[in-house]
């Protein structure tokens, strides 16, 4: 198991290996639930629509353990004027230990601070528990958006408004749960 529950959350590098590892989880988690034996691959649209180009992320963020073991992954893109959250996944085996709700909090968190207004995201109907979560944390469903509405016309999409940002430093500590930029995109503080 994962010991302690004492979170830190540090945004990285898109490349950061800890991150791409995560990353990879999801994936398998995804085409263990959606494949089929009639569909074992996404369509071409749908890899297109959930592809990102890795310069277009402005945050990865890493949720780690006490001591250092990464368990969670979530991104943000600018997507037609919003923020959307991408890849956001909690290791299986550390489910429970609110690393997804840190790891939310943290995203919103972000975006608030560039200037975000509302943050947007897409997952689909075979995910019951990130809808429960993004339900949990204020997330109201919207229609589906641009560019899965034709591609993955199954999505569903969740948006939260956000408020503008005054609270503490970009680098913060909470009730076990602490902020570090050790490298990586986001927002600068001003």
């Amino acid at each position: 198991m994962f010991g302690s529950p004492a979170l830190t959350l540090e945004i990285v590098d898109f490349e950061d290996p800890r991150a791409a590892r995560l990353r990879g989880l999801l994936t398998d988690e995804l085409l263990a639930r959606y494949a089929t034996e009639e569909e074992p691959h996404l369509s071409e649209a749908a890899r297109k629509a959930l592809s990102v180009p890795p310069q277009d992320f402005i945050a990865n963020v890493l949720v780690l353990t006490a001591v250092g073991e990464p368990i969670g992954h979530g991104a943000l893109r600018r997507l037609n004027g919003d923020w959307e959250v991408k890849r956001v996944i909690t290791d299986p085996e550390a489910r429970g230990l609110g690393a997804a709700t840190a790891l939310m909090t943290e995203l919103e968190r972000i975006a608030a601070i560039a200037g975000g207004r509302r943050v947007i995201l897409q997952t689909g109907g075979k995910q019951p528990e990130a809808e429960a979560l993004y339900k949990k944390l204020g997330y109201t469903q919207i229609p589906t958006y641009p560019p899965y509405e034709h591609a993955i016309p199954t999505s569903i999409c969740f948006a939260k408004g956000l408020q503008p940002y005054g609270g503490p430093s970009p680098v913060h500590s909470g009730p076990g749960i602490e902020v570090r930029p050790t490298g990586g995109n986001g927002p600068s503080p001003t």
